[in-house]
C-alpha cells in the first residue's frame, strides 16, 4: 500500500465545519497545503495533502504539482507518473467532467470493470462537490476516469 494512501485512510470521516461550507480545520490544512486560504473545493487539495504528509514520513519531496486544481494536476504532473494500463490500489485517480471541473482521490481496490476510492470533498453518492471524507460505496466505474497518476511511494 501507498504511504499517501495509509495516510488519507487515517482522514476517514473528516467533514467541513459547516456541512456544505468547503471550510472547517481538516477542510483548511488541506487548502492552505495549495496556499488556497478561502473556502474551495478541496478534493484535490486533500490528495496533495496526503502525499506531502507521506513524502514528510519517507524524507522525499511530494512529485504533485502543488495546486487545488485537479485538471491542473493531470496537465502538469510529470508524465512518468502517468499511468498507462490497468490502474491498482495507492494510485490517484482524475476526472474529467468538462468545462474545468473535476475531481480525484486515491483508489484502494480495483475489481472488474471498478475502482473503489478514498476521496476528499465528497459523500456517500459520491458527489464532487461533498462534504467528507469518504469511501464511494459501490466504487467508480473505470471507464469514467480519464487517467491515473502513480507515486513511487
Amino acid at each position: 500500500m501507498s504511504k499517501a494512501l495509509e495516510v488519507a485512510q487515517t482522514q476517514m470521516g473528516l467533514q467541513e465545519i459547516p456541512k456544505g461550507s468547503n471550510w472547517g480545520p481538516h477542510v483548511q490544512t488541506y487548502l492552505a497545503s495549495v496556499g488556497i486560504d478561502f473556502p474551495a473545493s478541496w478534493c484535490m487539495a486533500f490528495v496533495y495533502w496526503c502525499t506531502s504528509e507521506a513524502a514528510k514520513m519517507l524524507g522525499k519531496p511530494n512529485p504533485l504539482v502543488k495546486t487545488g486544481g485537479v485538471l491542473r494536476q493531470w496537465n502538469e504532473i510529470n508524465p512518468a507518473y502517468k499511468v498507462k494500463g490497468a490502474p491498482q490500489p495507492g494510485d490517484i485517480f482524475i476526472m474529467d467532467f468538462g468545462k474545468g471541473m473535476g475531481h480525484t482521490g486515491f483508489v484502494t481496490k480495483v475489481y472488474d470493470e471498478r475502482i473503489e476510492t478514498i476521496e476528499g470533498n465528497s459523500n456517500d453518492d459520491g458527489s464532487r462537490e461533498g462534504y467528507e471524507v469518504c469511501s464511494k460505496p459501490g466504487g467508480r466505474k473505470i471507464s469514467t476516469i480519464k487517467g491515473f497518476i502513480r507515486l513511487p511511494f
